[in-house]
């Protein structure tokens, strides 16, 4: 089955936009100064992450007989926003480049629309890269700054058959996955006619704060300076953006080049080492050159005791599995499930304690990103549950692959039924237009269960891209 499903990239429409306006919270909310964490105001999260929902036209009338979505999500947005008032402020940076919030109550940012298209004209499939996304989610001049701008923006678009996009973009210092699905659901639930949400935000940022006096415990490549020597940070002209689809059977067909000792890898930990032997092999790198894999990996479990429930800060790591180019691609494939095993393994709270030291020690760095390939797994964030009225969302989640602070970086796995209606994962892939092709018939040839080992020994001679 040919993982690769073309978007409909080909449709074009128009969408009509109001002037965007400010939404402020319903009631007066406290006017105070909150500072992020060492963790939330790392370089490496200062940049804006957009997310999109799909709707049905699919009321169950507990919105009040009100079947206007705008209407509906305005209302509810102000009203989560006394709760969730901090979203409502702006950033400021103080000494040491650390961040805060000046809780204004200024508001966020919303844009009313409507589109002349139908869901179905989206086709078969609703996955990453989407037709017209800087329509469906404008970047409101002068709106996208870190600082000193709204921390969040909202478009709600209303489409020819009754439906609606739900489109959203973040300022990522605020909160993580788990923290803006925590906003998304309570803006949900007021929508639907709550007057509380049912988890209750927790600010508690100080709780992923260095130590006194900060000290470095933990090995942190993720954070290395590597010089890019050889040009090797992705090209950004002619990037091509694909989603890549693993269900049941291309899963268990990436599973036989698991050794026996490790069959009990989880599906990221496999996908992971894939992705990433593909996409080296693809970019052509030098082969003694060190290649890089961050993982996401939530860390609100690894605390003891565990962070709040209904903490909706940043509280992830990015831990690294490190080799060489060579070593990656001419190893069997255990070689980098081990290396990504081992990476996830790392984070304990004393590691975040380490980073958070490290952060305050070293200027808040970006992780590497030379010759890094970065996966998130968001296939249990609940995006697509997200209800405001209208049920689930037909799809939901993070609007395109390779954003970041450097685009062309990152990869999300995001939970996705096909056509055929088997569950599984897609994931957004962004690669210049040369490596896209290679990395196609990399993943293929896997996935038809091709023993490529021959042709890796040969890695060593292949140039580095120019």
């Amino acid at each position: 089955m040919d993982p690769i499903k073309q978007s409909s990239s080909q449709l074009v429409f128009t969408v009509r936009r109001q002037k965007a306006e400010l939404i402020a919270p319903a009631k007066p909310t406290p006017r105070e100064t909150k500072f992020l964490s060492d963790i939330d105001d790392q370089e490496g999260l200062r940049f804006q992450i957009p997310v999109i929902n799909f709707y049905r036209n699919d009321s169950d009338y507990s919105t009040g007989g009100n079947h206007d979505p705008v209407k509906v999500i305005k209302k509810a947005i102000a009203e989560t926003l006394v709760f969730y008032y901090p979203f409502a402020g702006r950033l400021r940076e103080g000494n040491g480049r650390k961040l805060m919030v000046d809780c204004t109550g200024e508001g966020v940012m919303f844009v009313e629309a409507d589109a002349d298209v139908t869901l179905e004209q989206f086709g078969d499939e609703l996955q990453p890269p989407f037709p017209c996304l800087e329509e469906l989610l404008y970047d409101v001049p002068g709106s996208a700054g870190v600082l000193n701008c709204p921390l969040l923006l909202i478009q709600v678009t209303r489409l020819k058959c009754g439906g609606f996009i739900f489109a959203l973009r973040l300022n990522h210092t605020m909160s993580d996955a788990a923290g803006l699905v925590q906003f998304m659901t309570a803006v949900g639930e007021m929508a639907r006619g709550a007057s509380v949400p049912s988890t209750l935000p927790v600010w508690c940022r100080e709780l992923l704060n260095s130590r006194n006096p900060p000290r470095v415990t933990c090995t942190h490549h993720e954070y290395d300076e590597v010089p890019d020597t050889k040009g090797t940070i992705i090209p950004l002209d002619d990037m091509v953006h694909k989603s890549f689809f693993f269900g049941p059977s291309e899963v268990s067909a990436l599973r036989r080049f698991i050794p026996p000792h490790l069959r009990k890898s989880s599906t990221f930990e496999l996908l992971t080492s894939v992705l990433w032997r593909c996409r080296t092999i693809s970019l052509k790198p030098d082969p003694e050159e060190e290649v890089r894999v961050l993982c996401i990996v939530n860390a609100r479990s690894k605390f003891n005791p565990p962070l709040p429930n209904g903490f909706y800060g940043n509280a992830f790591a990015f831990p690294v599995a490190v080799t060489t180019a060579a070593k990656l691609c001419k190893n069997p494939l255990g070689y980098a499930l081990e290396l990504v095993k081992k990476a996830k393994s790392d984070v304990t709270e004393d590691y975040m304690k380490s980073v958070a030291d490290l952060m305050v020690m070293k200027g808040r760095p970006h992780f590497t990103v030379v010759r890094t390939y970065l996966v998130s797994d968001v296939t249990r964030a609940g995006f697509g549950e997200v209800d405001f009225g209208w049920g689930k969302a037909m799809y939901g989640g993070p609007a395109k692959g390779g954003v970041g602070a450097i685009p062309g970086v990152a990869s999300f796995y995001i939970p996705f039924k096909n056509k055929n209606g088997e569950n599984g994962i897609v994931v957004p892939v962004c690669l210049p237009a040369f490596a896209m092709e290679i990395f196609v018939r990399e993943l293929d040839g896997m996935l038809k269960g091709e023993d490529q080992l021959g042709k890796y020994t040969n890695y060593a001679i292949i140039k580095p891209a120019l």
